[in-house]
């Protein structure tokens, strides 16, 4: 047994604590050095020790490549002491033009397709820098950003990159760290650097106004935004949220009166060839009742072919149940979360990230010219000197012959600095002409003409954002215009009306009946006027909803999350069984917390109320859910749950009663609508929360039932009458015991 060292040292620590300790600095360690990004240039520290590391090595955009595995060796053994494979997969994702907007590296080999398949190893495949990656390595060499020593200590690296170029929005980021993540979607140069502008000249500038310039992301391998306006506005001012991202496609005449559908560009990050098995998998399932069949006619440029079962079948009809159902159609989220200019991780909005990108320019800027001015000072400092020996070459000469310690001398002769007498000593017989002290002459105009408009620069505040101003101007002409590149990729188009019968089949609609039991077993059933009572149902449960539609209609469910779900009639089973639970229909976490259940009509109104007593109204058409998830659109407290949803319908006020039996009346004039939120307070309690609510006509007065067969209407409900977020009065004597109006 090895012998303990006399040197060593026992500690007792606590074990929690210890691996609390160890624990945060990995969660520092991941947030700060691996997976969220500088705002400044957008890049996490793999990706800027990548281009430095390129940088180093000369591989600017008009010399030639080299081999990426020697670029990988130089970046794990200089400055990013980790494994090879993850270097070259951020290197390879850096050069892919469909993963990068605006790609950083300009890669010779393969790198990799939109089909998912991997890169070629990295001794096959050859990079050098892009123009791109160029402009964010601008002034690197003119002390514009701070530089830290590397892992091992030899050599140093930049803190942040110069980043002429707006790369964080340009080119988007992804990542998980410990706690957090980030996710931002690229958009267009040219449109970011139209917002910089608009901002410069208007630094009180709102989030709407910036959206006047970027218009949305702008992906890649392009597709169709269909989000509206007030989602984006939203998404941008608070630095999340979501955007809805669809394949591109068309109609194309096959003859016969036939047609098939051609996508021709498919959402960001979706592999095609993934896709495609997916629509192969649902077509032989049966699931995708309106498709016939799908090719893949696709070579350089993306060709899906999709084929309708007959002619009859509507091509937005199919289109919509594919986007249901595949990847046609995804969610990119939003969450703006990124280190700032010291390193704290916080999620910025958008105008906040633009001006976070504005400062840091101003910063290097500032840099740049005080670097300018020290070299021009020494520069000017030597030019000087020379004039001097020009001016008195003979004087010059004899001191230089003739005295022991001539530098001395000619420091002391003519009030020279030790740098002016060792150029003059250096200067050669050629450089003593006349056309030598003319050519000084000049420069020494120039310079001090140079050195006075950076010493102007650096004291007015105007003409540096005049000059970041002129930057984003060139950048925009270089990289944000006119081809391919700078040409917006991804159409903007407004977000789709919901299609009440997008997924219909060929034939009308039939009558039938809804009915979803408490257990949250839902089925239809032919026919109208049909009696819950009389359905078949389990031991142990009972009817909850019963409602009369079509097999065209659509169903809405609204849950006590919040969430507002859509279910196709069509997709109901039907027949004598009891039917199929609500979750393998939609994702609902517990089919309990159903609160509602309507036919889906785009002209409806609703009134959205929690247990604690906020709530608002909501239109029909922001309700439409389009995933199995449904759509979010109350936001109730952590303490709290939504309980109410009620169609508007003709009444003009609404009573909600409290669970302490106060009931207090408002006039709906006095709600207000929203597309989303947790809303406003309606009613307050001091105990307990919101026990019931009920809308009617002021002028028919407020009805509740009062006993098996006979329905009560209070009249005089001036005393009830209130303003919203009241406590209200006790109910009249009588109200029913449940505290309930039915």
């Amino acid at each position: 047994m090895k012998a303990m060292s006399p040197s060593a040292e026992i500690r007792e620590v606590d074990f929690s604590e210890a691996l609390g300790e160890r624990y945060l600095s990995y969660a520092l360690s991941t947030i700060m050095a691996r997976s969220l990004p500088d705002v400044r240039d957008g890049l996490k520290p793999v990706q800027r020790r990548i281009l430095h590391a390129m940088h180093q090595l000369r591989l600017d955009s008009r010399s030639g490549y080299k081999k990426c595995a020697r670029v990988v060796g130089d970046v794990i053994g200089k400055f990013h002491p980790h494994g090879e494979v993850a270097v070259y997969e951020a290197l390879v994702r850096l050069a892919q033009d469909f993963s990068e907007r605006y790609p950083l590296v300009d890669g010779q080999g393969n790198f990799g397709n939109v089909d998912g398949d991997n890169a070629a190893a990295m001794r096959y495949t050859e990079s050098r820098l892009s123009a791109v990656a160029q402009a964010m390595l601008e002034g690197l060499e003119a002390d514009a950003v701070d530089l830290r020593p590397t892992y091992d200590g030899e050599e140093r690296e930049p803190v942040v990159l110069p980043a002429r170029f707006p790369n964080l929005l340009a080119n988007g980021a992804s990542g998980i760290a410990v706690g957090m993540a980030t996710s931002i979607p690229p958009h267009n140069a040219g449109e970011i650097c139209a917002a910089l502008l608009h901002l410069i000249d208007h630094p009180q500038a709102e989030t709407g106004e910036l959206l006047e310039h970027v218009k949305g992301p702008d992906f890649p391998t392009g597709g169709v935004l269909v989000e509206n306006a007030e989602d984006l506005r939203q998404a941008y001012e608070t630095g999340r949220g979501s955007f809805r991202l669809r394949a591109r496609w068309k109609c194309e005449p096959s003859g016969h009166g036939l047609y098939r559908i051609v996508v021709s560009e498919i959402p960001f990050q979706v592999q095609k060839g993934r896709l495609v098995e997916k629509l192969a998998a649902l077509l032989e399932e049966k699931k995708l009742p309106l498709l016939a069949d799908v090719r893949d006619e696709s070579s350089e440029e993306i060709r899906l072919l999709l084929e309708p079962k007959s002619r009859n079948v509507d091509a937005e009809s199919l289109m919509e149940e594919l986007f249901r159902a595949t990847d046609l159609e995804i969610k990119v989220p939003l969450n703006l979360n990124v280190l700032d200019a010291s390193g704290v991780p916080r999620v910025m909005s958008l105008k906040e990230a633009l001006k976070a990108f504005l400062d840091h320019r101003r910063e290097v800027l500032q840099r740049q010219s005080r670097h300018r001015l020290a070299a021009l000072a020494r520069r000017l400092e030597i030019l000087e000197g020379e004039r001097i020996a020009h001016l008195n070459l003979d004087e010059v000469i004899r001191v230089i012959r003739e005295e022991k310690e001539a530098k001395a001398a000619l420091m002391k002769r003519w009030s020279l600095s030790e740098v002016q007498a060792e150029a003059i000593l250096n200067l050669r017989l050629r450089a003593l002409s006349r056309l030598e002290e003319i050519a000084i002459e000049k420069e020494l105009k120039e310079l001090r003409k140079e050195e006075a408009g950076l010493k102007g620069l650096l004291g007015s505040e105007a003409r540096q954002w005049r000059a970041i101003g002129a930057e984003m101007e060139a950048i925009s002409r270089q990289f944000g215009a006119g081809d391919r590149q700078g040409a917006r990729r991804t159409v903007l188009a407004p977000a789709p009306l919901p299609r009440e019968s997008a997924l219909r089949s060929e034939r009308e609609g039939e009558a039938v009946t809804v009915f979803c039991s408490r257990m949250g077993w839902v089925r239809s059933v032919k026919g109208h006027g049909l009696e819950p009572q009389a359905q078949r149902l389990k031991e142990g449960d009972a009817p909850r909803f019963a409602l009369a539609a079509q097999t065209t209609d659509r169903i809405l469910l609204f849950a006590t999350n919040g969430r507002f779900y859509t279910l196709a009639v069509e997709r109901l089973q039907g027949g004598r069984g009891q039917g199929e639970p609500l979750r393998l229909l939609i994702d609902l976490p517990n089919e309990d917390d159903v609160v509602a259940m309507f036919v889906y009509r785009r002209e409806l109104s609703f009134l959205l109320a929690a247990s604690d007593g906020r709530g608002f109204l909501v239109e029909g058409s922001e309700v439409f859910a389009e995933r199995r998830a449904g759509k979010r659109v109350f936001d109730p407290s952590e303490k709290a749950s939504a309980r109410i949803c009620l169609e508007l319908g003709a009444g003009d006020a609404a009573a909600f009663l409290g669970e302490n039996r106060k009931l207090l009346i408002l006039r709906l004039e006095e709600i207000p609508k929203h597309a989303r939120g947790r809303g406003v307070f309606l009613q307050r309690y001091s105990e307990g929360g919101l026990a019931d609510c009920k809308l009617f006509r002021l002028a028919e007065g407020l009805s509740w039932k009062a006993g098996e067969n006979r329905i009560r209407t209070e009249r005089d409900l001036r005393p009830y009458l209130g303003r919203r977020g009241g406590a209200g009065r006790l109910v009249p004597t009588g109200f029913p015991r449940s505290n309930r109006f039915t």
